[in-house]
């Protein structure tokens, strides 16, 4: 017997969108458009009465916009939330947030709101469908973030450095790690998230304004300082070189690794080198086994490897490859982690 289809649901306030993205969806014989909405109101009504496996919601729509309808959406019918979005700043923190608040993904249109060519990413979106339909949505719901107190820490001097890897529901993690740590934590931290220019951003501007430590997105020539939180930019891999006794960042657009650029097997890698025993890593949910090989080389040097357990993973595949081939020290829900990394330091 046939398995069900996956029910998909399609939000967009552009006709020609709508028409396109049921077309790209129901040419795929393991998927049925099973709703279509043209604004967050009705995706809202629509999600509740027909209960979608996956939902394609787009960012930017009249009456309820992307993220109040996601919110409704998540509390009145949970599905896997796939955010279309523009390749705008605006478009890309509104994408941010809709990540934090649950959404599993995102994919841009390649030219505006209403794409001609979206074909060409047709490919991609399919692709996270299927792979949403691995994701547990009551694990999209949690959300729980503890704030570790200045007191823990004795000293400002450190020569520690952290590096945090993320990619499918990495922003929400981050969002239990990152703002919970004091803001006299005394090490650099490197954050390694899976996403394209501009999106990287957003996150970095958006983790800076609910954090006590400063969080930019990386520059090439920045100088490691401790409470400060470097954001590697999308399509860049992000390196660290010792030089008249820092740490600097640069910026590397070599070759994919584990296909994706940033990759933090090539940030572990450089970071162990220098820092040896002094480098935390930190791999979070996401997809795949980037941070594996990284976190081999931490250990190498005898330094620490924290990975995020199970029970706050959106996707349980990154940590899961570092805790199978046994490289990890703790295994941790995320907002077990700022403690530990305090404790560690």
């Amino acid at each position: 017997m046939a398995p069900e289809p996956i029910k998909v649901m399609i939000v967009d306030d552009s006709a020609f969108m709508r028409m396109i993205l049921k077309d790209v969806i129901e040419k795929q014989p393991d998927m049925k458009v099973v709703a279509i909405a043209k604004d967050g109101l009705e995706a809202v009504e629509l999600a509740m009465k027909h209960k979608p496996d996956v939902i394609t919601l787009d960012v930017e729509m009249p009456k309820l916009n992307g993220i109040e309808a996601l919110k409704e959406i998540m509390k009145r019918a949970p599905a896997r939330i796939i955010m279309v979005s523009s390749l705008t700043e605006k478009g890309a923190d509104i994408t941010i947030t809709a990540l934090e608040l649950g959404a599993v993904d995102f994919i841009t249109k390649p030219a505006g709101s209403i794409s001609m060519n979206f074909r060409k990413v047709a490919d991609d979106l399919i692709e996270k469908i299927r792979n949403s339909m691995n994701i547990d949505t009551d694990k999209l719901l949690f959300r729980k973030r503890t704030v570790v107190s200045k007191t823990k820490i004795k000293s400002l001097i450190t020569s520690h450095v952290v590096v945090i890897g993320s990619s499918t529901g990495g922003p929400k993690s981050l969002d239990m790690v990152v703002p919970a740590l004091p803001e006299n934590f005394p090490a650099p931290i490197i954050i390694v998230q899976h996403m394209p220019p501009g999106f990287t951003k957003s996150l970095a501007a958006r983790l800076n304004k609910i954090s006590s430590l400063n969080v930019k997105e990386a520059e090439d020539g920045d100088e490691l300082k401790p409470g400060w939180v470097y954001v590697a930019p999308g399509n860049f891999h992000l390196g660290v070189r010792y030089h008249d006794k820092k740490g600097i960042l640069y910026l590397d657009n070599s070759d994919k690794i584990n296909n994706v650029r940033p990759a933090v097997d090539f940030t572990l890698d450089k970071v162990a080198e220098i820092y040896k025993d002094k480098t935390i890593a930190v791999i979070l949910t996401g997809m795949g086994k980037d941070g594996t090989k990284g976190s081999f080389k931490v250990k190498y040097y005898k330094g620490k490897v924290i990975a995020e357990s199970k029970e706050t993973c959106v996707v349980y595949g990154m940590p899961k490859a570092v805790v199978e081939e046994g490289y990890a020290d703790f295994v941790l829900p995320a907002y077990k982690i700022p403690e530990k990394l305090v404790e560690i330091i």
